[in-house]
This record gives structure tokens, C-alpha cells and sequence, in this order.
């Protein structure tokens, strides 16, 4: 049954579609697809139906099996439906036998995620970083994307002997990550040589789920203006400012934040960003504890500092949007076991949470609570860590601390 919308403005009409394997079960992929909905919010665009069929595994030909792909566009003729959008990345099989049946624009997880940053990137930086994803993704892909490039003009000389429209394409999308890479790579040189003239100072990264909240904290503790929204992505660009607590000054750096199933290739291009991370002193590992899934988002921020080499770093864990946090309270006769949706943040505390080796902390951004207590253990851990740095200079601290 589809749900009612508002066709007063004109938003793009999408269609999601997910899969129930043996590597993820039925509530794994409902949250999921949350999450692509909000890229597609993110994106500007409206979400009217979502798909779900349980395989074992994607159909090697059509992702979803026959039936399923005919009930999709069966939906998509009667609602003038304009993008269906499939939760895992496509192959290039799966784009050529799909579209046909479906009649309209298919993209995939990856795709969506590409697009999002292109509005979002601001600097040249972040746009070479982003177009070059966008070149190395669309590469393989060349057989159902070459009318969107530019085209060369017919005429002696302007092809070699033989060359199809195909290869012409794959040289200049060729030519074209060349180019970018060489940018990159000026770029990134000019970034290495600016990080390594801040190396007389603590850095200090704040890492994250997208949308957990890390700009608003940003500008909380450097009292600057960078911009936050409840958007996924609304960081792309790393932004890195000079933090006093104390008479202790540190550098506070703003990342981008990560993704499950974040594209490859974007790890890839996004590599001088992601050094602010790896070079950093100190994290502070940003959590929306109010999120269901905040667990498994917590998993994929470790999983991709690891694959980055930034998983041995010194670590606060800062759960924000503790305004935000709900709970069902068990009646005192409930004898069935307590799951995420019971537990209240004092039982949260006493989990795992609490029990490992880095601090852990509870905030709200939002409404500004522990914010001085954060600061304070903030300040301590980067004393720490300049008294290791410069230790000729330890003297200095009591009276920092006096102050």
C-alpha cells in the first residue's frame, strides 16, 4: 500500500529496494533502508514506496528475482515513480537488465551517496576528491553512462583507426582521473606540508557517524561557525581550528563523517581528509546514543579507523543527543530479557560502555548539558599528552589549572 504524500512541491519520486540474505536479516536491512531514505531526504528527494524480498542472494542477472522486479514496476508505471534507488552497489549486469523492465532512472546505494557529496563538496579540493570518485565509479559502467559525456566531433582525425564510441569514452574518463589525481596530489602535498607546521601543537579529531552531532560540538568548544544541519553529510570539507581551555591550547580538527557500505572509492579520494584523522593525538569518537543502531555505528567508525590506521589512537567516546534518548520502561512483572529498546541510559552506563578502556562520556550538544565536564576531561587528556610532547614545560600546568 503506498503512503500519502504531499505533491504540492514537486520532489523527485523514489522507490527503495532491499534485500533479506544470510548476510543480514529482516531488521538489519528495515534499518538500513532508514538510512537510505534519509540520504534520499538528504538528497532532496522523496521517498514513496520501499521493497524488501528475501533471497540468499542477489540475483546475478536482476539483483531482486523476476517477480519482485515486475511488482517494482508495476508500482512505478501507476505512480509515475522517477528513480528506483537498490541499497547495495549494482553491477553492471544488474543496470543493464534492469532499467528495461523498470522503464525509468535505477541508481544504486553508492551512486546516491556520490551525488550527495557532489551538492555538498565546497571547496576545490573537495570537488576534485569527489569528481574523481565519481570517474573511477562510473568507469566500469561506460556501456550504460556514455551519452551523458561529451561527445567528440566526427571528422578526419578524430578518432583512431577502428576505435568504437566506447573506448573513445573509457580515454577520456581515463584521461580526465589522470588529471584529477595529479591535482590530488598537489593538493595533498600543500595539506601534508600545513599539517606538519601544526606538529608544535596537540591535534585533537573528532570522528563519528554522520549526523551524530560532531559540528554542533565543533562549534560549541572552538565557538566558531561551521556549519551543522540534521543532514547526513552536511561536513565535507575538514575544518580544523586553534582550541584554548584553560590557557591550553590545542587544534580541534571537524571530519567528515563515515558511512556503513561508504563507497571505495571515496575512501580513496578522501585520502588527505582522512590523514587529519590518522595524524590526530587524540579522538573523540562521537556518538548518536538516541539512534537504535547506535551499536552498529560505533562498529563501522571502529572497522574504518582501523582500515585507515587510525584504530591505536587514544580515545574518548562522547554520546550526544542524550536529550534525545527514549526508552520502553518494562512493567516489574516482564520477564522477558531486556533488549536495546528497554534499556534506560543508566542501564546503557553500566554496559560495555562503561566497562571498556576509553572514557566515556554523556552530552547534549543541543542543549548544552555536561558540556563543562566534557571540557574539563578534554583539557586533562590533551595535558596529558602535551606534558609527553614538551615535557620542559610541565611547570606551567598548575598554573593552568589554578586558573
Amino acid at each position: 500500500m503506498a503512503k500519502m504524500h504531499d505533491t504540492s512541491e514537486q520532489k523527485e519520486k523514489i522507490v527503495i529496494v532491499g534485500l533479506v540474505t544470510s548476510r543480514q536479516n529482516e531488521k538489519k536491512v528495515k534499518e538500513y533502508l532508514d538510512e537510505l531514505e534519509f540520504l534520499v531526504d538528504t538528497a532532496g528527494a522523496e521517498v514513496w514506496e520501499r521493497f524488501i524480498q528475501k533471497l540468499e542472494s542477489p540475483h546475478p542477472a536482476t539483483f531482486v528475482g523476476s517477480g519482485k522486479l515486475q511488482e517494482i514496476a508495476d508500482f512505478v508505471k501507476v505512480h509515475g515513480i522517477d528513480t528506483v534507488i537498490f541499497d547495495d552497489e549494482l553491477s553492471p549486469t544488474h543496470l543493464r537488465n534492469i532499467e528495461p523492465v523498470l522503464n525509468c532512472k535505477v541508481i544504486d546505494r553508492t551512486n546516491l551517496i556520490l551525488d550527495i557529496f557532489a551538492k555538498r563538496a565546497q571547496t576545490a579540493h573537495s570537488k576534485t576528491q569527489v569528481e574523481l570518485a565519481q570517474c573511477q565509479y562510473l568507469l566500469p559502467r561506460l556501456t550504460r553512462f556514455w551519452s551523458h559525456l561529451e561527445r567528440q566531433q566526427g571528422g578526419v582525425g578524430s578518432r583512431g583507426p577502428g576505435e568504437s564510441q566506447i573506448e573513445t569514452d573509457r580515454r577520456i574518463v581515463l584521461d580526465r582521473i589522470s588529471f584529477l589525481k595529479e591535482n590530488l596530489e598537489k593538493i595533498d602535498r600543500q595539506m601534508s606540508v600545513q599539517r606538519r607546521n601544526r606538529g608544535n601543537m596537540i591535534r585533537v579529531a573528532l570522528v563519528g557517524y554522520t549526523n551524530v552531532g560532531k559540528s554542533t560540538i565543533m562549534n560549541l568548544i572552538s565557538k566558531s561557525e561551521v556549519f551543522a544541519e540534521n543532514k547526513l553529510f552536511a561536513t565535507l570539507d575538514t575544518t580544523v581550528r586553534k582550541v584554548v581551555i584553560a590557557n591550553l591550547p590545542f587544534l580541534l580538527t571537524d571530519t567528515v563523517g563515515f558511512i556503513r557500505k561508504l563507497p571505495v572509492h571515496l575512501v580513496e579520494s578522501f585520502k588527505s581528509t582522512l590523514d587529519e584523522t590518522r595524524e590526530a593525538d587524540l579522538l573523540i569518537h562521537v556518538v548518536d546514543i538516541s539512534h537504535a543502531g547506535f551499536e552498529s555505528q560505533v562498529e563501522v567508525v571502529n572497522k574504518t579507523l582501523g582500515e585507515i590506521g587510525a584504530g591505536d589512537k587514544p580515545m574518548i567516546y562522547l554520546f550526544n543527543k542524550i536529550d534525545a534518548f527514549t526508552f520502553i520502561e518494562k512493567e516489574e512483572d516482564d520477564l522477558l530479557p531486556s533488549t536495546q529498546e528497554n534499556m534506560s541510559l543508566e542501564d546503557w552506563k553500566q554496559s560495555w560502555i562503561g566497562k571498556h578502556e576509553n572514557i566515556s562520556l554523556f552530552i547534549s550538544a543541543k542543549e548544552k548539558t555536561n558540556i563543562e565536564a566534557f571540557k574539563k576531561v578534554l583539557y586533562d587528556e590533551v595535558k596529558t599528552l602535551h606534558i609527553k610532547r614538551f615535557p620542559f614545560n610541565d611547570f606551567l600546568y598548575q598554573v593552568y589549572d589554578e586558573s
